[in-house]
């Protein structure tokens, strides 16, 4: 069972700035019913067992975003965002005399999630001469950090890597964390996620019919775990190893070029 509740305020005065605030947003949710095979995953990963277990998830956001002026031989966006949750929560219960440092405290009968998520992308489009022909480029960043009440984020807040919206060469949730290998399974993508997610990407774009374009890609990236996980070896973050750690996927495809979006 889950329940979802939020408030948001955006806020844009001219074309190049946006500011989006969501001073509270609720997230609750528990298990009603589990099956033997789902326990004995479970059991196995505490890592996995955190992330899914009962919990309420007080949170507040605040996302920032740049675009340059519209131009169609230059488009540039920066998209910066921070994200805690479970911090005014556990402030409350420190007023009332429980330690920062306590672990597992509850809300409405389940523990609270309490972290920090940072994340920031740029993306930028070149068009190349005076032709139809463009670069795009896409840098992404991002970092997840449990403590205090809970030693893992929530699994909805995890980083992830494989896609047709990130590495588009590898499945979703197929990469990672680091050079950790699951074991083949209908149940392998399910601890395939991270606290650090590193990718980028590089495309080139040249017209075929009207505005549909095709497209030659490559990306990179991977997700890691910042503390080391028995369950998981190898997925944790060094960086002596993190360049060979880099997941590489290259294609071809078609893209249409939209001029509007409702």
């Amino acid at each position: 069972m889950s329940f979802g509740a939020r408030v948001t305020h955006t806020y844009q005065r001219n074309r190049r700035f946006m500011h989006e605030v969501v001073p509270i947003r609720l997230d609750y949710e528990k298990q009603l019913h589990t099956t033997a095979k789902f326990d004995s995953i479970a059991f196995t990963n505490q890592a996995l067992y955190a992330s899914l277990r009962d919990q309420f998830v007080p949170s507040a956001q605040y996302t920032f975003t740049h675009t340059n002026p519209a131009s169609r031989d230059r488009k540039r966006r920066v998209t910066l965002s921070i994200k805690e949750g479970g911090n005014l929560t556990s402030l409350v219960y420190r007023m009332a005399g429980k330690p920062f440092t306590q672990r597992d405290k509850s809300l409405f009968g389940v523990p609270f999630a309490q972290y920090i998520r940072l994340t920031a992308e740029y993306t930028q489009q070149l068009r190349l001469g005076q032709t139809h022909t463009f670069l795009a480029g896409r840098i992404f960043g991002g970092v997840i950090r449990s403590f205090g009440n809970a030693t893992t984020a929530p699994y909805a807040d995890l980083f992830t890597v494989g896609g047709a919206n990130s590495i588009r060469a590898f499945g979703v949730r197929s990469i990672g964390p680091g050079s950790y290998h699951p074991a083949n399974s209908n149940y392998s993508y399910i601890d395939q996620m991270g606290d650090l997610r590193l990718e980028a990407s590089l495309e080139y774009r040249f017209p075929l019919v009207s505005s549909l374009y095709g497209a030659m890609f490559v990306d990179a990236g991977n997700v890691w775990l910042l503390k080391p996980d028995e369950n998981r070896p190898g997925g944790s973050i060094d960086l002596s190893r993190i360049g060979r750690e880099i997941a590489l996927g290259t294609g071809f495809g078609l893209r249409y070029e939209l001029q509007f979006l409702v």
